[in-house]
């Protein structure tokens, strides 16, 4: 892989990171109940996509 592909792919999981970081910051802040539990959710699975895209940067 090329080195410029390796700075998009990390910059794509820096940015997905980031937005998880966001949504769990919301869901802890705005919300309650179940809708609070399935944002957490959704938050963990899209920092599990941005650490995967990191992982394939690195690689």
């Amino acid at each position: 892989m090329d080195a410029m592909t390796k700075m998009w792919l990390s910059i794509a999981a820096v940015l997905i990171m980031g937005i998880s970081v966001f949504l769990i910051t919301f869901a802890r802040t705005k919300t309650r109940g179940i809708v609070r539990g399935i944002l957490s959710l959704l938050a963990f699975f899209i920092m599990l996509a941005g650490f995967l895209t990191g992982l394939v940067s690195i690689t």
